[in-house]
């Protein structure tokens, strides 16, 4: 458990949120999955609710800004300067999906996709520092990109976020972690990922913990979920992929616990 209180330092993946077509049914799902109560964004600030555990905010749900979009889980990277960091992502071969804009007075933000076509967005904070607990059960443990392209998207991280890699070595897996520039700590990942089926995009995969996954697994297929992959064993724990009622998917994994 680790419980955040102060900005998170620049590169690392530090809040995610969900945009879906039936808000209700989502926090239903994410409270009886995950026992996550919701707090109203603060004023202006729409239907968009702050998924909670013990009292800490640890993602963000609310209705899709466009009916078309998919269903899916936006991971938001940390920067000091996100007008800065949009130059870098443009400049790198990513493209802006919205141009840098203030959220009230709780940061400002930019979405984009990477030179790979993945979308993620990067926060500045000002009230909201985004994840306050992370690595226990309900709460983000990692996030990372699985894309066709490795070389590609390697490339565009550390050129805009100055981020370097470690290698993981291991049968059949072509794999980074991402270490941010401030002290070199692991903060996400990188994967070459053959299996991501055609017409799906290289994307961000988001990971909640959990104390128990195989229960974790089995209640959301009692919600309407479907298991992309089932409860498997893995040197960090067991883990699973889920596919939500409403379509976004996640990992869940029982590992020891990754510090901020």
């Amino acid at each position: 458990m680790s419980t955040k209180i102060s900005n998170w330092p620049a590169a690392t993946p530090m809040w995610v949120d969900l945009g879906v077509d039936d808000l209700q049914a989502a926090k239903a799902f994410y409270a009886d999955l995950f026992g996550w109560d919701f707090v109203a964004g603060g004023q202006d600030g729409g239907e968009y609710s702050l998924a909670h555990v013990a009292g800490r905010a640890v993602a963000g749900v609310g209705p899709k800004q466009d009916p078309d979009a998919p269903t899916v889980w936006t991971t938001f990277l940390a920067s000091d300067d996100v007008n800065v960091t949009a130059k870098k992502i443009s400049a790198a071969g990513g493209e802006l999906l919205a141009p840098p804009f203030d959220v009230m007075e709780s940061g400002r933000m930019t979405l984009a996709t990477d030179s790979v076509g993945a979308t993620f967005g990067v926060w500045q904070a000002g009230t909201h520092i985004g994840a306050e607990r992370v690595n226990e059960h309900g709460a983000l443990c990692w996030n990372e990109l699985h894309t066709r392209d490795f070389a590609s998207a390697r490339s565009f991280y550390s050129e805009v976020f100055d981020v370097s890699y470690q290698d993981v070595t291991e049968d059949g897996l072509v794999y980074s972690t991402i270490r941010r520039p401030l002290d070199g700590r692991e903060v996400g990942g990188i994967q070459h990922d053959v299996d991501v089926p055609s017409g799906t995009p290289n994307h961000w995969l988001t990971w909640f913990a959990s104390d128990y996954v195989e229960g974790t697994a089995n209640r959301a297929v009692e919600l309407g979920s479907s298991l992309l992959m089932p409860v498997t064993e893995s040197p960090l724990g067991r883990m699973a992929i889920i596919q939500a009622p409403q379509g976004e998917v996640f990992g869940i994994i029982d590992a020891p616990r990754i510090g901020e």
